[in-house]
């Protein structure tokens, strides 16, 4: 029942208004479990003077799928491809709408329909729903828009957004499977020690011989697993919600864990690799749209996933802003591979940096595809001989004494 709950509780549409960073007013719908929820997020895309209230009903259609990144691609995508063929833009909101089977997405697309036809622009209807179309998209169809090359440019958010989830989802598949491992012989474990050691451990008792230093060991975890369970996996849960917690609510224990992760065995080398392409990519990007780069940098930092290059991305901006390079400012973070500086200086003095940042981001991006090859690879032996070794271990600690009685026969 609690979970049911919850899960009512992330369906909730708040409406929020209030002033963005040049001073404007804007208002939108945001989803979230609560209004400081919902607050925080705004916060952090740099909106002010908030108000936020519930909203009465789920305009996206209820309890349908929700709307995801890929969607927005898909979106970006046909937008841009129906433009380029010279259909109408509002036509093109009803035959993307149209043509998609979530409720949700659909209604969105008759809301910013009906914002359009209202006479606002596609970008400022972009902007009242932050939760599907962050700023770098709102910002790069804005300069589309007053650049009369709008469909170029929802080309390049599509690929942008294809290439980024495409990166996600590589990092969570790696991330994932080891962990999933884990669990799995954690849970056969303690079915072992719970259900099937007490039956040994009273067979063993009727022996009247001193058992294996190895028996007695699990014997001896059996018996305190089945003393104090609710204990263990009380603690347990309460150790796994506490963390969930703190990562979805404290700043500061994100930024440790960001930090740490590219200190990781095998796994930092992914995150950092993973990084620097979501920087090349999206710098290129907003790059190739026109964008100054000083201003370009607040989105490119956030773009990073990680605390350390967003830090770094941070200090390229003030850098920029004085009259540094930017391979020379790069070079200063000691954040980003020599290759990578190069290239970007390459690009910079050649006068098409917006090519040599995307050449950067296809390099990193097959680096964290061959990356993720490895690992899987190297993963899979070292996951075999863990389960070995602890699976293994149980069984083998239970026929010791069988083994040791029959020799003695």
């Amino acid at each position: 029942m609690a979970a049911k709950k919850k899960a009512v509780k992330k369906e909730i549409i708040f409406i929020w208004s209030g002033k963005d960073k040049k001073g404007e007013s804007r208002k939108g719908e945001l989803a979230g479990i609560n209004e400081a929820q919902v607050r925080t997020t705004l916060l952090k895309q740099g909106y002010r003077s908030l108000k936020v209230k519930k909203k009465p009903k789920d305009i996206f259609g209820g309890d349908g799928p929700a709307i995801t990144t890929g969607d927005i691609a898909m979106f970006a995508r046909q937008m841009s491809t129906m433009m380029t063929s010279g259909v109408p833009l509002l036509q093109s909101f009803d035959l993307v709408g149209q043509g998609h089977d979530k409720p949700r997405f659909q209604k969105l697309m008759m809301e910013l329909k009906a914002e359009i036809e209202a006479g606002g622009t596609m970008a400022n209807a972009l902007r009242k729903y932050p939760q599907y179309f962050d700023d770098l998209f709102c910002n790069l169809v804005e300069a589309g828009e007053q650049a009369g090359i709008l469909e170029s440019l929802l080309t390049k958010l599509a690929l942008y957004k294809e290439k980024s989830e495409s990166i996600k989802k590589k990092i969570k598949s790696a991330v994932k499977y080891p962990i999933t491992i884990l669990v799995f012989a954690t849970i056969v474990s303690a079915i072992l020690l719970i259900y099937v050691v007490p039956v040994f451990a009273d067979m063993f008792g009727s022996f009247g011989a001193d058992l294996p230093a190895l028996t007695q060991i699990v014997v001896q975890m059996s018996d305190f697993l089945v003393a104090y369970y609710w204990a263990v996996f009380g603690s347990i849960i309460i150790v796994v919600v506490a963390f969930k917690t703190a990562k979805k609510k404290s700043k500061k224990f994100n930024n440790f864990l960001q930090r740490i992760s590219l200190k990781f065995p095998l796994f930092g080398e992914l995150f950092m690799k993973s990084a620097i392409a979501r920087f090349a990519r999206t710098l290129a990007t907003m790059f190739a749209a026109g964008t100054p780069i000083v201003e370009a940098m607040d989105s490119v930092a956030g773009a990073t996933g990680n605390i350390v290059y967003y830090e770094a991305t941070m200090r390229m901006k003030d850098d920029i802003a004085q009259g540094i390079p930017l391979a020379d400012s790069m070079r200063d973070t000691n954040v980003f591979p020599n290759l990578c500086v190069q290239m970007t200086k390459i690009g910079e003095e050649s006068g098409d940096l917006d090519k040599m940042l995307n050449k950067v981001a296809d390099y990193y991006e097959e680096e964290v595809d061959n990356l993720v090859e490895s690992l899987s690879s190297l993963m899979e032996p070292m996951i075999m001989a863990f389960l070995g070794v602890v699976i293994g271990g149980l069984v083998l600690a239970m026929y010791m004494p069988i083994f040791q009685m029959g020799s003695v026969m």
